[in-house]
């Protein structure tokens, strides 16, 4: 660094949590404080990265290791690359990064003393492959295949690999990923994302009951089909306010169901606001979804249908129930149905008495 560099550099805190160097701190636009002699200086100890890109749901279930960082490498300057940045939590010491050339850019200027790469994609595990940082996690990649950094990823590595492993593992998903990270998991939650209440009429008083009714295009295996949902509203609508919400891709048959059923639907929403009505509920049904992992951020009740993921990997923190299938197949996989299935929606085959009768104990 030269000379000259060295001594602007000393007029700033550049060192401190709360500076960025582009604009004013929190510390000086709340109390009018500058560097000098700042009662407010809180000098970071390690720089941290973690990435885990995607998807929306995968990011909330990952929220639970800031605990753990938090506690372990206090005053860190955590960076999270990712293509949801408002999914990330919102603390002083968090630095939610975008996924895109310039932030890539960035990160390649920076000596970490940790990078937690958490995502077995090529293109993120290409990049924590190539930054700098004293300590490596999570997985790599070797001429164009996925590798683990080190023997605390192999396990999690060797399960994704083969479907027998698969089927008899029985560690959770954050089990999994603590221990991916080094790290012992101790039960710590999920921490919700920044979220807006929308501006709608949902005054009732019966109790709310949430309904995401489909996943991804890429996971229509998971789905609830129309029929089923057409049986099982006017059921749970007999005791309860039924709330259907969904994406883009749901907006078509939400709105085929609130005619028929008579439930209530709000229509796409933006994210913020979609995390506002989740809150607003006192209980989700739902496949395994985004919906899902943000109602356990938010304390919610949950009811997962669940079939081709195996349940042991979930934990609900006592928030809820998982009900399944009684099918030889489950467990499978499998994005989308095949001739091979058993039935073609096969969580149509958990009954409406048992869906309700799981909401009425959780919600009694």
């Amino acid at each position: 660094m030269a000379s000259n560099e060295k001594k602007v550099h000393e007029k700033v805190n550049i060192d401190c949590l709360f500076c960025n160097g582009a604009k004013p701190c929190k510390p000086h636009k709340q109390h009018k404080v500058h560097c000098t002699n700042c009662p407010y200086y809180k000098p970071f100890s390690k720089k941290i990265l973690i990435i885990k890109i995607g998807g929306m749901g995968a990011v909330v279930r990952a929220t639970p290791l800031l605990h753990k960082l938090n506690e372990i490498y206090p005053d860190s300057k955590i960076f999270w690359l990712t293509k949801y940045p408002e999914l990330v939590p919102k603390m002083d010491n968090i630095f939610p990064l975008m996924y895109s050339f310039e932030s890539v850019s960035t990160l390649k200027n920076i000596n970490f003393d940790f990078v937690f790469s958490l995502d077995k994609d090529l293109d993120s595990c290409s990049l924590a492959k190539e930054l700098n940082s004293k300590v490596k996690k999570g997985f790599s990649q070797e001429n164009g295949v996925i590798v683990p950094f080190d023997e605390d990823s192999f396990y999690k590595y060797e399960v994704g690999l083969f479907d027998d492993l698969m089927k008899t593992n029985t560690k959770k998903y954050s089990e999994d990923l603590f221990e991916v990270c080094g790290f012992k998991w101790n039960g710590e939650k999920y921490i919700a994302p920044e979220y807006k209440i929308p501006d709608i009429d949902l005054r009732t008083n019966k109790k709310i009951i949430g309904i995401q009714q489909s996943t991804s295009s890429n996971y229509g295996a998971r789905a609830i089909s129309k029929e089923k949902l057409l049986s099982l509203i006017p059921v749970l609508k007999e005791k309860y306010e039924v709330v259907l919400f969904g994406g883009p891709d749901d907006d078509s048959l939400n709105k085929y169901l609130a005619e028929k059923t008579k439930a209530r639907y709000f229509g796409v929403m933006p994210l913020q606001e979609f995390m506002g009505l989740v809150s607003m509920c006192d209980l989700i049904i739902t496949p395994v979804t985004f919906a899902m992992h943000l109602a356990i951020s938010l304390n919610k009740k949950v009811i997962l249908l669940n079939n081709v993921l195996p349940s042991f990997e979930f934990y609900l923190y006592n928030l809820g129930v998982i009900l399944e299938s009684d099918i030889p197949c489950k467990w499978c996989y499998k994005s989308k149905f095949d001739k091979n299935c058993v039935k073609s929606y096969c969580l149509d085959l958990i009954k409406n008495e048992e869906i309700l009768k799981a909401a009425q104990s959780l919600l009694s």
